[in-house]
């Protein structure tokens, strides 16, 4: 059984499942309310019961008093309903909107994805989430008062850790501390998120994304979360790198064109091995997009990886017609110490 839930403020609605959190529902079919730890805790999520009826499974959560609940409020994170809903909720628009969080988090996960690539789960506390949008990043903040940034690499909806691609950089102490010495159970402090680097999802335009190297990273998360949310708009991923072995997930990019046919994928090489036996695409990787894009006009693009490939994206596409209001990037400016 599901029932119909509506956002008096905005007049949006969307179908919530039985068993299912008002929260998660609206999340899953890209309604932003806003959350802190989706655990019942801090009430981040409190907004009002207008019409309708909920229940919480687990009694009543810690966010909320009892005087809020019986004057009509509710946690949305733990709340489900029993009927049909109107709610009235802030909703999240931008990222301007999200608060910025300083959290401390464990390392949870360390996984080797190639020679110069590892993939660091991070688990924040029992009682925090970082609510964020695909593409964005955060900040490690360091013991001498630096900070090192890094793309997220997963998708809103899947938030129990965070996901991050962290290339090692010559010369950059951080990444080679995290390659050589950094282990899980490791304790680190993050702030984020942060960046107006994601997807716009109001617009009606086809969709073109532009990851170089480790930029995959950002462009991971939000394909995840175009195909959790049934965006219903063409998504063309290039992924360039040297060689193939730097293409560090590319199974997972080619299971995401076999999971819907709006999903193309094309890597491109700028200097394949021998031993690779390279058939496809050779090249600078914003070159094949405008051989195969010769009018960019409709189009939005979405670059991010080394400031060379984003900047020459930048530079090259208006010659095939592309408005740069519609091209967004995200460049990898590598802080060395």
């Amino acid at each position: 059984m599901s029932y119909s839930v509506r956002i008096e403020s905005s007049d949006h609605t969307f179908r919530i499942d039985e068993g299912e959190s008002v929260l998660d529902a609206a999340l899953r079919q890209s309604i932003a309310l806003p959350y802190g730890c989706r655990g019942g805790g801090c009430g981040a999520c409190k907004g009002q019961l207008l019409e309708g009826s909920i229940s919480y499974p687990n009694g009543l959560p810690g966010g909320i008093s009892e005087e809020d609940h019986n004057n009509g409020y509710a946690l949305f994170c733990q709340a489900e309903a029993t009927s049909d809903l109107l709610i009235k909720s802030k909703e999240v628009k931008a990222a301007d909107e999200i608060k910025v969080k300083i959290l401390p988090c464990r390392v949870h996960e360390k996984v080797q994805l190639n020679h110069d690539v590892v993939l660091i789960k991070l688990l924040l506390p029992k009682t925090e989430r970082l609510q964020f949008f695909a593409g964005q990043y955060i900040n490690f903040l360091l013991k001498d008062g630096k900070h090192r940034s890094f793309s997220l690499a997963n998708a809103p909806h899947d938030d129990e850790f965070i996901e991050l691609h962290i290339r090692h950089v010559p010369d950059g102490a951080f990444t080679t501390e995290v390659f050589d010495e950094m282990k899980e159970k490791d304790m680190l402090r993050i702030e984020g998120p942060f960046g107006n680097f994601y997807l716009q999802e109001e617009s009606d335009r086809p969709i073109i994304l532009m990851a170089g190297g480790t930029g995959f990273a950002p462009v991971k998360g939000m394909i995840e979360h175009a195909l959790k949310v049934g965006l219903e708009r063409p998504i063309h991923l290039y992924w360039g790198v040297r060689a193939k072995e730097d293409l560090y997930m590319h199974e997972l990019a080619l299971s995401w064109t076999r999971q819907n046919p709006l999903i193309r994928y094309t890597p491109v090489l700028s200097d394949p091995a021998e031993a690779d036996n390279w058939t496809g695409r050779t090249g600078f990787v914003h070159t094949a997009i405008m051989e195969d894009y010769p009018d960019l006009s409709q189009y939005e693009i979405y670059g991010s990886g080394p400031p060379v490939m984003v900047y020459a994206g930048k530079d090259e596409f208006v010659k095939n017609n592309l408005d740069l209001d519609h091209y967004y990037s995200d460049a990898f400016e590598y802080q060395k110490d």
